[in-house]
This record gives structure tokens, sequence and C-alpha cells, in this order.
């Protein structure tokens, strides 16, 4: 894992659970597979701007809602 993957997080998880979301529903809502938003989920990939704003369209907040910089 890159520097930059440690510190990118996420509540993807949580925003799922509250929708009731599976991540097949959420990767068909915004066009990827599934595996893509495993691999967001878990820190291995940090999505484009594009993804990362169709994302927070899907869940009706804003980029900043979802994704944070974690400081350690």
């Amino acid at each position: 894992m890159q520097a930059d993957q440690k510190y990118f997080a996420n509540n993807l998880k949580v925003l799922r659970a509250q929708h009731n979301y599976t991540q097949a529903d959420l990767a068909e809502l915004v066009g990827v597979t599934r595996k893509t938003i495993n691999t967001i989920e878990n820190r291995i990939f940090i999505p484009s701007a594009f993804l990362a704003l169709k994302l927070a369209k899907a869940f009706e907040l804003t980029v900043e809602d979802i994704f944070y910089i974690e400081k350690h």
C-alpha cells in the first residue's frame, strides 16, 4: 500500500449499511464493479475525482462527507 492510500480514508461501508446497499448495489448505481467498491472501502484503490463525485451523488452527500485524509 502506498503512503497516500494509507491516509486516504472513507465512510463507504457505513453509508452503504445506512442505505441498505450491498457492494453490488452501489457498484451498479455508479457504474463500476463490486470489486472496485470493495477495493475503495479497503483503501486499496483511490477513486478518480469523477468516481468520487458519482459516489457522493449516489448518497446525496459531498465528496468530503465520504472521503477524508486521516492524520497520524
